[in-house]
């Protein structure tokens, strides 16, 4: 009889799995995505605004040309008008004579039709980035078989220590979902001293950079939720999606708004790989 009635339940089980389709939200406004950088390099300073698609859509993101964008200090003693250039679809500084200053605050201020968009950051002094080798290694579990990079390094900081790892491979950054290298000092900082290894196998020939970025609280915060977002495959024990926490506030217009506003120093190291 036990046996009968496990076999009962078992088909009951089977019988109530059913597909569930969550409805997600459908943009039915405008809503601007800035992603803006200000830096201690010119070259990497710049602000793109585009619109906001719904979640399945896989067309190209609207840009936003004609805006007002200004980066300028909280005490109004540095404003810089940035233009928009087509070559690159975002807005720059024409001139590229002024960078982020260890110490100070900076504001971006965005206008676009009837709204008005601001946000800040602090610029911090960046961490000691000493050296990159490299290091051919045989096939391990994870990783292939190729050369393999350490940055060697020194974060001398207490507070503030959240930090974003880009990697660059002849020219083509590594932009998917698992090239986010993000880090702060939950586990110590250490491991930077000791060699902190990339976990990518290069090739004799490649040339690779990396670029490492020191960001206030809320940016990595803002990177953090993306890269929860990228891995959200919409299975039955993932949230629901959504888009990270900006830093950019409504200041004008009302509306919705995404992006950020990341002040940061870039440190940066080079190496040719070589057997």
């Amino acid at each position: 009889m036990k046996r009968y009635f496990s076999f009962l339940v078992l088909i009951a089980l089977f019988s109530c799995q059913e597909e569930v389709d969550l409805p997600l939200a459908t943009i039915d406004e405008a809503i601007p995505v800035i992603e803006g950088v200000w830096t201690d390099k010119d070259y990497y300073n710049e602000v793109k605004i585009t619109l906001a698609k719904n979640y399945f859509d896989t067309t190209a993101r609207p840009i936003i040309s004609d805006a007002e964008v200004f980066v300028m200090t909280p005490e109004r003693d540095m404003v810089k008008k940035l233009t928009y250039y087509p070559e690159t679809e975002s807005y720059k500084s024409s001139d590229n004579q002024v960078v982020a200053e260890i110490g100070r605050t900076y504001e971006l201020h965005v206008a676009w039709q009837d709204k008005y968009f601001v946000s800040s950051g602090t610029m911090l002094a960046p961490p000691i980035l000493d050296s990159l080798t490299y290091e051919f290694k045989e096939e391990r579990l994870f990783f292939d078989e190729g050369y393999f990079i350490k940055a060697y390094g020194k974060i001398p900081f207490e507070d503030d220590n959240y930090y974003r790892i880009r990697v660059i491979e002849n020219d083509s950054l590594k932009n998917s979902r698992d090239d986010y290298l993000l880090f702060d000092d939950t586990f110590g900082l250490k491991f930077f001293e000791e060699g902190l290894e990339l976990g990518y196998a290069f090739d004799e020939g490649d040339r690779v950079r990396m670029e490492l970025f020191r960001m206030n609280r809320d940016v990595y915060n803002y990177f953090t939720e993306l890269v929860g977002l990228l891995y959200n495959d919409g299975g039955l024990f993932s949230p629901p999606p959504q888009n990270p926490d900006t830093n950019i506030r409504i200041q004008q217009g009302g509306g919705d708004v995404l992006g950020y506003f990341m002040v940061s120093p870039v440190l940066s190291e080079t190496v040719l790989i070589r057997e």
